[in-house]
């Protein structure tokens, strides 16, 4: 008797296939084998909205090869990942393989290890149809704005634009974002402290009420301060002195791992996503898509019993975390080692570095999770000097709990012993004068953040979005990795919001994302759902299409030149890259006026060539100015200029082989 079990991947398949017996074939689907077909919209929008699935090309052998293997067993088991995809991709496989949904059986897991699979194998179920209605009516959504707002944007604009349900928001994020800093106006405030023999303080109160920050907004009123301090006494009023406690975090999400791997250790969301899917795979890590901070009582006994070993049993404590998230699935777990006796150094020589370094984020996270908390010594001393109340606060570590495994920024600050009524010698008092600051630009962290907590889009589709506008052209990352919109992004952004403003409306796309959680538990079906969406778009796309084209024509400039293809004028349009001038009657003419720069001869020095005694020019490549002779190519004959001006100027077709000629020491002197 033999059993076929399909995952996604082939190093899946590796894994799993290392834990079963001879009896088991153990088969890769490489991912999605039915997808909706690239050239037309492929949803039926007159039938229930019924999606018309191709088969890719690149799946047609493999699909071909695996029906083969099906027909041949005598038990095939779907163990494709634990969520709404792998659920859909699990139904696309019965459907495309021809496959009877009864006797298909379907096998969970939550980590790649031999009692999780062996476990899984023992409690076979059947496909979740809630879970693939909803990845189906997300699918069908997704689809529905873009090759319905992409044509409209082209109509407009230019080709090659495009709209996404959520990834316009993202970019309408950004771009608000940016907007307000361009908007922001900073305000003048001042900060005024008092300087003691050990130690400084903050002027905090005046005639016993608080001070807030930023209140104090000119120079005049911190001068009138500075002089209404000059030659008080500076008594201690009050000394206070208590423990506090800092608690581990919860062991991570995905949401939350993207966040951390992109502040420690600068990773993208994508390359975290891709990092943590090999470490999954491998069996090292559990399934690294989860909204869920819940651990398995397994693992909390055996991290447990690694911590009393390891480090003692002080530093033990027994947590559970509560997920904050309503829609989090809870019976899924929080991403966390598959064994935390894999310490990230037993592991380091079968890993990657990059794989290396996230594990370790990862392990060291979960571990610290069920620590004793770490603990401080706070102190504050209050100063009282005429009518104001100056304070300085410290800390000190008295036990490291958690911090040992998870390090975390902070920094001893140790006050000197004084007590109360004890009066102090000033050393300084000064008044700095600040400026208040605009808001940051996202960067991974904190978009992926403002996603979670807005409700947009799910964590385990952060990365796709993320990356999605980036190759659109619509967001770039500066040296600082923070989000800035590019011009196309801002022309996309002010679209949307004046002409389909519901689908960059925040509320509206997180309402989205909860029917869509309803869809998958069963409490809302998906066909209504899509239709109640598709209606209203579909008189939006109708009026908006014909305003579109109408105002693109209405902003053409034209220009006195004939298209010599055809006669007829030649306009100016904007596309990607910039204007350019074309003809007017595309696309029956595709007629472009491509623009001839003048080229500038080489500079003649003088001299003639060594070799074949040619002029000798000066040229500019790559590298800077150098000497060649006219005669090039017939004759490669080049020398350094010593003490050459360096420019910027990339090498010009003609010039590019001149350059890739240079020796060695030629490129030294150049």
């Amino acid at each position: 008797m033999s059993s076929l079990v399909i995952v996604e991947s082939p190093t899946k398949a590796k894994t799993i296939a290392s834990y079963l017996g001879d009896d088991f074939i153990v088969r890769s689907s490489f991912g999605h084998i039915r997808d909706l077909p690239k050239s037309k919209l492929g949803i039926d929008v007159e039938h229930d909205f019924e999606p018309k699935y191709v088969i890719p090309t690149k799946a047609r052998k493999n699909v071909t090869a695996l029906r083969e293997d099906a027909k041949g067993a005598d038990r095939i088991i779907l163990a494709t990942d634990g969520d709404r995809e792998g659920e859909a991709i699990a139904w696309h496989l019965v459907e495309a393989l021809d496959l009877d949904p009864k006797t298909v059986e379907r096998i969970v897991f939550h980590e790649i290890t031999e009692s999780a699979i062996k476990e899984a194998l023992d409690h076979p179920h059947k496909i979740d149809q809630k879970l693939v209605d909803a990845q189906q009516a997300r699918r069908v959504l997704d689809r529905l704005v873009g090759y319905l707002i992409s044509p409209v944007l082209w109509k407009r604009y230019w080709r090659g634009l495009s709209a996404g349900r959520v990834q316009s928001v993202v970019v309408r994020l950004i771009v608000d974002r940016e907007r307000e800093i361009e908007a922001f106006n900073p305000q003048e405030y001042w900060s005024i402290s008092a300087i003691f023999e050990k130690f400084a303080t903050d002027l905090v109160a005046r005639d016993g009420k608080e001070i807030e920050k930023q209140s104090i907004t000119t120079a005049k009123e911190a001068e009138e301060i500075i002089a209404d301090l000059k030659g008080a006494e500076y008594k201690v009023s009050s000394v206070s002195r208590e423990e506090t406690s800092r608690t581990p975090h919860a062991p991570f999400t995905t949401a939350t791992l993207q966040q951390v791997a992109s502040k420690r250790l600068h990773y993208s969301s994508k390359q975290t996503m891709m990092f943590a899917q090999q470490l999954y795979e491998a069996g090292r890590i559990t399934y690294m898509r989860t909204d869920s901070v819940n651990l398995s009582e397994q693992s909390l006994a055996q991290v447990g019993s690694f911590i009393k070993s390891e480090f003692g049993e002080k530093y033990y404590h027994h947590r559970k975390f509560k997920t904050k998230s309503k829609s989090a699935q809870e019976a899924h777990e929080a991403i966390r080692p598959t064994n935390p006796k894999n310490t990230p150094e037993a592991m380091a020589s079968s890993l990657s570095s990059q794989q290396a370094k996230l594990y370790e984020l990862i392990w060291r996270r979960f571990v610290a999770s069920q620590m004793t908390d770490a603990k401080f010594d706070a102190t504050a001393i209050d100063i009282k000097a005429s009518k104001y109340g100056f304070r300085a606060t410290g800390s000190v570590l008295t036990f490291d709990g958690w911090l040992k495994v998870f390090p975390s920024a902070f920094e001893d600050v140790r006050l000197p012993l004084v007590k109360g009524g004890q009066i102090l010698e000033l050393q300084e008092l000064k008044s700095e004068q600040h400026f208040t600051k605009p808001p940051a630009r996202f960067n991974e962290a904190s978009l992926i953040k403002i996603l979670e907590k807005e409700g947009i889009g799910r964590p385990s589709t952060y990365a796709a979005i993320i990356s999605t506008v980036q190759t659109r052209g619509y967001v770039e990352k500066d040296r600082s990795r923070a989000f800035h919109p590019t011009d196309t992004g801002r022309t996309v952004h002010d679209f949307m919001m004046a002409n389909f403003p519901r689908i960059v409306d925040i509320q509206f796309t997180a309402k989205m994302e909860d029917e869509l959680d309803e869809i998958a538990r069963g409490e809302r079906e998906w066909i209504p759902t899509i239709r109640e969406f598709y209606t209203p778009l579909a008189v939006e796309v109708a009026e908006k299409s014909v305003d579109a084209l109408a105002k693109k024509e209405s902003e053409e400039e034209k220009t006195d030149k004939i298209c010599d293809l055809c006669g007829a004028p030649m306009i100016v349009k904007r596309g990607r890259f910039g204007k350019f001038i074309a003809c007017s009657k595309f696309p029956e003419c595709k007629n472009i006026l491509k623009e001839k720069k003048d080229k500038e001869p080489p500079k003649l020095i003088g001299r003639s060539c060594p070799q074949d005694a040619g002029d000798l020019v000066e040229r500019h490549g790559r590298f800077g100015i150098f000497i060649a002779c006219s005669n090039f190519p017939k004759c490669k004959y080049t020398e350094k200029i010593k003490k050459a001006e360096e420019v910027a100027a990339e090498p010009t077709e003609e010039e590019k082989p001149l350059a890739e000629n240079l020796s060695g020491d030629t490129i030294k002197g150049i």
